[in-house]
């Protein structure tokens, strides 16, 4: 995997260059893992003029899920005392930016804090700092096979924990509860973690988007939406689902419900390389808008994933761009009502051409509206 790696950063390297900097600086904990296969805590990865350089305030550990570094990439730690760093691994980067002659550096201005690029610029103040910008975030959005292998591994485990859950008894147990029992299940079939924060709601709670579980309990009649995600070697998909509790749901649950499935239909059906994304926002929303409820949407659609729960590209009504193949994102319509409850149907896909199939839908658990 190593040229995996090496290639990422070579393509990182000729943006930077092009636009004149001798080197970069990335410290952004996703981005440094796409280029530098592993994120220590604390550390920031150097594109130096002579070589590229994975540095660290201390010795990286083995935490689960942080990954190991690419072998082909050196792993510098600071020296403990006596560094004018301070043991940032950022500002001992940029010092080793400057032992290497660079005279320009190209910095993540949207992470770096105020007070680390003034550190930076108080080191090494001979260094012309740029801005390096979305640079790498782009690069991550289209994925090779072997990100979309870890999403899909990712998308069976949030399954299979999704599935056992329903098989439980859920009359009475709470919000938090059945969201802390996801959680454990999915580290136990193999997750890092949880891709994101469980959300379990039920009652007037369902349909809320990144609804914080409570201790209200459940009860029969309510609708129940979870919406969970598994982490795997770094990437994250998500799944969310509603369902009815202990009875056969209501007419006003059939037709709400039937509703957002059609506009989650709609929504992963519009899917394809070349499609606008605002387009595909549109065919999700227009099915809700047309039945009235223009005012319940949430701001957008769906989202890419990858290392980070939340990606570009955006699906939203002023999202810009086309999608490619190879961009996994999610299609997440929902309607909360006030009082009432609602509905989120979520699942997570890779946009692939026609001739391929089309979209490739990783989160298979039913959407059948099934009664528990």
């Amino acid at each position: 995997m190593s040229e995996v790696y090496a290639t990422r950063r070579s393509r990182l390297r000729d943006h930077f260059t092009a636009a004149g900097t001798a080197a970069a600086l990335v410290t952004r904990p996703a981005n440094v893992r796409y280029l530098a296969a592993a994120a220590p805590r604390g550390c920031a990865l150097l594109l130096g003029r002579r070589e590229d350089l994975l540095v660290c305030a201390c010795p990286p550990d083995d935490r689960v899920g942080d990954g190991r570094p690419d072998e082909s990439l050196r792993l510098y730690v600071l020296p403990p005392n006596g560094a004018r760093a301070g043991g940032d691994a950022a500002v001992g980067a940029a010092e080793l930016a400057v032992g290497q002659d660079a005279d320009s550096l190209a910095v993540e201005e949207h992470h770096l804090t105020v007070a680390r690029h003034r550190a930076i610029s108080s080191v090494a103040p001979a260094l012309r700092l740029t801005d390096l910008g979305g640079a790498v975030e782009q690069l991550r959005v289209v994925k090779d096979e072997e990100e979309i292998s870890c999403l899909r591994i990712g998308a069976e485990i949030a399954d299979q924990a999704l599935g056992e859950l329903l098989e439980s008894i859920l009359v009475g147990r709470t919000e938090r509860h059945l969201a802390l029992e996801l959680e454990r299940r999915l580290v136990d079939h193999g997750a890092d973690g949880p891709a994101f924060p469980t959300s379990v709601a039920t009652g007037p709670h369902s349909g809320r988007r990144g609804h914080r579980p409570t201790d209200r309990r459940v009860e029969e009649g309510d609708f129940l939406t979870v919406c969970l995600g598994a982490a795997y070697r770094g990437y994250r998909c998500e799944i969310g689902r509603t369902f009815v509790i202990g009875t056969s749901p209501a007419d006003w649950q059939v037709e709400l419900y039937d509703l957002v499935f059609s506009a989650q239909r709609a929504g992963r059906e519009a899917l394809a390389p070349g499609a606008a994304c605002s387009d595909v926002d549109r065919a999700a929303r227009h099915v809700l808008d047309s039945a009235g409820y223009a005012e319940a949407l949430s701001p957008l659609t769906g989202h890419g994933v990858g290392l980070e729960i939340d990606e570009d590209p955006q699906l939203a009504p002023s999202a810009m761009g086309k999608l490619d193949a190879c961009v996994p994102v999610t299609v997440e319509p929902g309607v909360h009502l006030p009082g009432r409850g609602g509905v989120r149907i979520d699942d997570t896909l890779v946009v692939r051409p026609e001739a391929d199939g089309g979209p490739e839908l990783l989160t298979i658990t039913t959407k059948e509206l099934l009664a528990l």
